[in-house]
C-alpha cells in the first residue's frame, strides 16, 4: 500500500500532507524526535525515535520502502531513500530523484563550508505560499505516477 512517511520534527507541510493523504486514503507515518501533537486519525500514526543524532532519519531509511514517499529536506536522508526505491519531496515541493540527488549534496556540502567559514549566515528562507501550493501539486502528482506505475500498490 502507498505510504507517505515525513520527517516530521521541522516539516511545515504536515497540513496539507494530511489533506492529500485523506484523500487517497493513505496511510501516514510521522518520525520525530519527540512527541506531537498529530490528528487523532487511524491512518496517521506518529513514530517517536528520541533525540539520538539522526535518529529519525535512520528509522526512515530502515524502514522505507520501495514506492513509499518521503517528505524530507535532508538532503543525505534523501539520497538514502531513493536509494531504496521510494519517491522523495522536499517541503517546497521539490522532487529529489537520481538526476539532481548528486548536484544537491554536492551544494549541501558547498554551503556547509561557507556557512562553517561564517559566509553564510541564518537558514533557508521561509515557505512561502506558492512553496505550498507547489508541494501539494507535486505530491498529487507523485501520488498518480506511483498509482499508474504499481496499481498493486494501492489500497
Amino acid at each position: 500500500m502507498l505510504h507517505i512517511i515525513v520527517d516530521a520534527d521541522a516539516c511545515p507541510v504536515k497540513k496539507e500532507i494530511y489533506r492529500v493523504a485523506g484523500r487517497y486514503q493513505l496511510n501516514v507515518t510521522l518520525v520525530a524526535n519527540a512527541w506531537m501533537r498529530v490528528p487523532n486519525e487511524r491512518w496517521i500514526t506518529l513514530e517517536v525515535v528520541g533525540d539520538r543524532f539522526d535518529a529519525a532519519d535512520d528509522w526512515i531509511a530502515e524502514n522505507v520502502q520501495a514506492h513509499d514517499i518521503v517528505v524530507t529536506a535532508d538532503i543525505p536522508l534523501a539520497s538514502r531513500c531513493l536509494a531504496k526505491g521510494a519517491r522523495v519531496l522536499g517541503p517546497t515541493g521539490k522532487p529529489f530523484t537520481e538526476d539532481n540527488i548528486g548536484s544537491a549534496v554536492a551544494t549541501r556540502e558547498l554551503l556547509a563550508g561557507l556557512r562553517a567559514a561564517g559566509e553564510i549566515t541564518g537558514g533557508p528562507p521561509p515557505l512561502q505560499k506558492n512553496d505550498r501550493s507547489r508541494f501539494l501539486q507535486q505530491l498529487d502528482n507523485v501520488i498518480q505516477s506511483i498509482r499508474r506505475a504499481h496499481p498493486g500498490d494501492q489500497a
